[in-house]
């Protein structure tokens, strides 16, 4: 598949930089309105992007302008060191031609990142919400399809019916404020989510980099010890979404599942955030995972905010 280096008349295409992503992040959010009706994307979050360590961005990145208006931006980035790439691909609706060849730049590339890890094919994943502004029937004409369905989970904070719970007899609870206790929660991310869809093993150093350790605050992530087991869970939280607070991942170890710690962690979570002032809070869950969480969170309250698939291209090299 042959891929044109000249953007469509009236549009120009260049690499990133740092320095745009206040830019980028106004242009998301202009996408976030569209697709689920709120401004939902932080500069941080942005700006941990693209410095993600496994992004080149003057290769992996690119923004899309309509004459000085900026319309479109592509990311590439590669956590497998193998055949599994990643991309992001954002664009206003009203240029078909703009979407397309930004898409066409970002497989091209990332069929690059996998031939340069020694892979005979690049399996390319993209997430968009089920009502995207990129046209889903142009994504199949290049033989893209979904393979996964993720929920968004939300659900109204009250001070006064959510508070920090107790404990279950033989758990308590620490924050991750000392190195140590960071490495633990990174050893059980790893294992809790081994098994799942699409899980890319991260070295300790790499863990760092994608959570863009510089600006996490580390009280917001919890190890939970069990008598009898050790450390038993973890759980990692954010609070710098602009509509709610957000449960990025929760782990219980198998040997200590069916103990009601997912049910702590949570409900600890909705206390914690309450008490931050936070009226909201989300979650994203995989809806074909096996270990139950999906109906673990509904039967706490929290319902469907909005869908997201991930979309896969398998493109050989």
């Amino acid at each position: 598949m042959s891929t044109s280096l000249v953007p469509p008349p009236g549009l120009t295409v260049r690499p990133a930089t740092l320095g745009d992503a206040a830019a980028v992040c106004a242009l998301l959010n202009e996408v976030d309105l569209l697709e689920v009706g709120r401004a939902d994307t932080e500069l941080s979050a942005v700006e941990s992007d693209l410095t993600r360590p496994e992004v080149d961005l003057e290769r992996d990145s690119w923004l899309l302008f309509d004459g000085g208006l900026l319309v479109g931006y592509g990311l590439v980035w590669d956590e497998s060191a193998g055949e599994r790439v990643d991309i992001d691909h954002y664009v206003l609706p009203g240029r078909p031609a703009g979407a397309l060849h930004l898409l066409e730049l970002m497989e091209a590339r990332a069929g690059e990142r996998a031939v340069a890890n020694g892979a005979a094919r690049a399996v390319v994943h993209l997430h968009l919400t089920t009502e995207p502004t990129t046209d889903p029937q142009a994504l199949r004409a290049r033989g893209w399809r979904t393979v996964r369905r993720y929920n968004v989970m939300s659900r109204r904070l009250r001070p006064e019916g959510d508070r920090i719970p107790v404990p279950p007899p033989g758990v308590t609870l620490r924050p991750c404020l000392a190195d140590e206790d960071r490495r633990r929660a990174h050893a059980l991310l790893q294992e809790t989510f081994q098994e799942h869809f699409d899980h890319q093993p991260r070295t300790y150093a790499q863990w760092l980099g994608d959570i863009d350790a510089a600006r996490v605050d580390w009280s917001l992530m919890w190890v939970a010890h069990l008598d009898g087991v050790g450390d038993a869970a973890v759980l990692h939280t954010h609070d710098n979404r602009p509509s709610m607070g957000w449960i990025g991942s929760l782990g219980v170890l198998a040997a200590a599942r069916g103990r009601g710690l997912g049910s702590h962690l949570l409900r600890h979570a909705f206390g914690h955030y309450a008490a931050l002032g936070r009226d909201r809070i989300g979650l994203g869950v995989d809806t074909d995972n096996s270990s139950g969480a999906l109906s673990l969170y509904e039967r706490h309250g929290m319902t469907l905010d909005h869908a997201v698939d991930t979309w896969e291209l398998i493109r050989p090299v």
